[in-house]
């Protein structure tokens, strides 16, 4: 992409604007660099501000059911105040700061099917033009990316990923939406949850990560959510038994109780003892809708039959996500997907 974008608002012979990201994937909460290249135009132009948008492809229910939308989630102004000359060009470099909760675009190179872009808006004399758009690629933290590796190693598979407008209830989220990965139940869990979703929600301290069920009915019941919520520090990326502990986690998920019968702090794993404090795995427990849309209880979830039942093995996540893959979209230009969204859903909440 080499200045592919006239500034329309600002007429003919106006500057154009390209950003370039450096390569590779960023991480929540980390740099995201690059440079803003500008081509002046067939006059000097004053640029008040260059902006970068963060924005995102989301899920929106409705009254009427439900649709996806374009969502600006951050903003940084970048440079300005300077005139740019008839035909000069010039390279503005920037680094920012993603925020934590930014949602993860791909998994062991993987992309899964998320699409995450930076827009850049241009303002030259009191007109404003969007005239640029690249795609965001972001990996995760490694405390994510170990959860995932012992889930995939417990047998569970990737079956899609995406983004959904609303709040987790009873956490300290921060972004108009979260991330669910869904994961098709390893076997020996098939009997009891169709499928289970993951959403992490990092802060500069850890990460809240949030596991919920999809009951399956019994004889004389009807199937239900259950979820739990676990805490965990960035500093335990490298513990040697997060297989234990996410079978743990998945375990009190799937029977829906602590391991002491109650709805309390999380005790078994090791946590109170080696931390005296309620330890990373601090837990809760509900049920029955505990997402927040707009008051609306519950979601939309896309049933078992989405996607690709995958059994990831001993090589853990990355084997579900490229056996997935048929059952998220990859993106290839990210500029299809938000193009005529000018109308951000999600401005206001």
């Amino acid at each position: 992409m080499v200045f592919k974008r006239l500034l329309g608002s600002l007429g003919v012979g106006a500057p154009t604007v390209d950003t370039v990201l450096d390569p590779g994937a960023a991480l929540p909460g980390g740099t995201l660099s690059g440079q803003v290249r500008l081509k002046g135009g067939s006059a000097d132009f004053d640029i008040e501000h260059i902006t970068l948008e963060l924005v995102a492809r989301v899920e929106v229910e409705h009254e009427d059911g439900e649709g996806e939308g374009a969502v600006a989630f951050e903003r940084f102004v970048v440079g300005g105040g300077f005139r740019l000359a008839e035909g000069e060009e010039r390279g503005i470099p920037f680094g920012v700061t993603l925020p934590w909760e930014t949602p993860v675009t791909e998994l062991y190179g993987q992309g899964l099917g998320v699409v995450l872009g930076v827009r850049t808006e241009l303002s030259v004399a009191g007109a404003k033009d969007k005239g640029d758009l690249d795609p965001l690629t972001v990996r995760p933290l490694p405390v994510q990316e170990a959860i995932l590796e012992a889930l995939g190693q417990l047998g569970f598979g990737f079956t899609s990923a995406d983004l959904e407008y609303g709040r987790i209830g009873g956490t300290g989220q921060q972004l108009p939406f979260y991330q669910e990965i869904e994961l098709a139940p390893a076997p020996q869990y098939a009997h009891a949850v169709n499928e289970i979703e993951v959403s992490f929600l990092a802060h500069p301290g850890g990460m809240e990560v949030v596991l919920e069920a999809d009951k399956r009915g019994g004889f004389l019941s009807s199937g239900h959510d259950a979820v739990t919520r676990f805490t965990v520090t960035h500093e335990e990326a490298g513990r040697p038994d997060w297989y234990a502990v996410v079978e743990g986690w998945v375990q009190a998920l799937v029977e829906h109780r602590a391991s002491d019968g109650s709805y309390g702090s999380y005790g078994s794993y090791g946590s109170h003892d080696a931390y005296g404090h309620g330890g990373p795995y601090a837990a809760g427990h509900d049920h029955h809708g505990h997402h927040d849309h707009h008051g609306h209880e519950g979601h939309h979830r896309s049933g078992p039959g989405m996607g690709t039942v995958v059994a990831a093995g001993a090589a853990g996540l990355a084997v579900g996500v490229v056996g997935g893959m048929v059952a998220g979209e990859v993106v290839d230009e990210v500029g299809d997907y938000f193009e005529g969204d000018e109308g951000d859903e999600g401005d206001e909440e």
